[in-house]
């Protein structure tokens, strides 16, 4: 099949996407809305993906913008002369791939659409609804964007759930054992709101006070970066925080080896794929109460669950881990059997497959 994968920049996800699109003998062109603020994703475009060159790909999109990207988006079609097309999120990428007219249309939500944007406005819950109802079929990696599409609109018989998934070869228990001198605290979320760094960065004050053997390790960068050094001074640990910045995916399993306990404060997320690749590594995890979290964590088996949003709550359940830390080697091999079980990308890959052969 002649397939275009539209996305709004090229991150790990959208590499692992296009690498088993492409594997999967199919010809796929790579359509990009805005491109990237940051580099995210060190590998180069697979192998046999062509990169489209179009009026996007080069700016943060704007509704302004709207009418010159679907001409143009038509033109990139008619010469493609695509069998599908595959696009995500819903309020962008896809509700121009609707407004394009062409059929048949992969939907793709990338979790933050229908958990976090569609809530924008009316408008934004208008697009949702309008694209929903005029795509061929759906899919996400968590049934609780599930539900939300066909509450929107989406034929729930035109729909499927897969975790996205990771590379249990690449992400796998470490074999080196930590000293138990210090435990360190480990989350790579981005540093945005969505995200609750800094609801993680006012709990690590709490349990610093109280336990001078403890350190946190966070990767990735963002918008509140400023805030979250301003709440590390102002605690008075700014010195017990490691900022590793930005990491390759080569380099990434390493670091999840460093830490103790993985964390995701996230206020809005799908099936996490940092959570998955914590999960592959063996590390207990300790993750915000929300829908998503809860269909891969459960409580005092794999990890613990802490009220989304509510530091206190997440301090309280750091000291808890570190005072069971002999418990802690079990907890972890509980994540990778759940990892072993529900997040092989290559296993769930092939859903993504099947649904591409039920479209043609």
């Amino acid at each position: 099949m002649r397939i275009i994968y539209f996305s709004l920049g090229y991150c790990t996800h959208d590499y692992r996407f296009l690498k088993s699109i492409s594997e999967g003998g199919h010809e796929v062109f790579f359509v990009q809305l805005e491109g990237n603020k940051r580099q995210v994703e060190d590998r180069p475009v697979p192998p046999n993906v062509q990169l489209v060159l179009w009026k996007g790909g080069h700016e943060p999109f704007k509704w302004s913008n709207l009418p010159k990207l679907i001409l143009d988006f038509r033109r990139v079609v008619r010469e493609i002369k695509p069998d599908l097309i595959h696009a995500g999120p819903i309020q962008t990428c896809a509700f121009i791939a609707v407004l394009s007219g062409f059929r048949p249309i992969l939907t793709m939500s990338w979790g933050f659409d229908l958990m976090d944007d569609v809530h924008r406005n009316k408008w934004w819950e208008w697009v949702t609804r309008y694209t929903l109802k005029r795509s061929t079929f759906f899919t996400s990696d968590a049934n609780v964007t599930r539900d939300k599409a066909v509450a929107y609109g989406m034929n729930p018989e035109k729909t499927i759930v897969f975790p996205w998934g990771v590379d249990l070869e690449h992400y796998s228990p470490s074999t080196v054992h930590r000293p138990p001198s210090v435990f360190t605290l480990f989350c790579n979320r981005a540093w945005e709101s969505r995200y609750g760094v800094d609801v993680l960065a006012r709990a690590f004050v709490k349990v610093a006070e109280q336990n001078e053997n403890v350190n946190l390790l966070l990767l990735g960068g963002g918008s509140q970066g400023n805030a979250l050094r301003h709440i590390f001074e102002s605690g008075g640990v700014l010195d017990r925080v490691a900022f590793a910045g930005q990491v390759s995916q080569t380099e990434l399993p390493r670091w999840y080896h460093r830490a103790d306990l993985y964390i995701s404060p996230s206020h809005v997320d799908g099936s996490s794929v940092s959570l998955m690749e914590a999960l592959a590594c063996g590390l207990p995890c300790l993750v915000s109460d929300i829908p998503a979290n809860k269909e891969w964590v459960v409580e005092n088996e794999n990890g613990w669950l802490f009220r989304d949003g509510d530091a206190n709550h997440l301090a309280e359940k750091i000291l808890s881990a570190i005072s069971q830390r002999e418990k802690l080697p079990g907890v972890g091999e509980s994540s990778r059997r759940v990892a072993e079980v529900r997040a092989d990308w290559k296993k769930n890959a092939e859903a993504l497959m099947n649904v591409y052969r039920g479209l043609k």
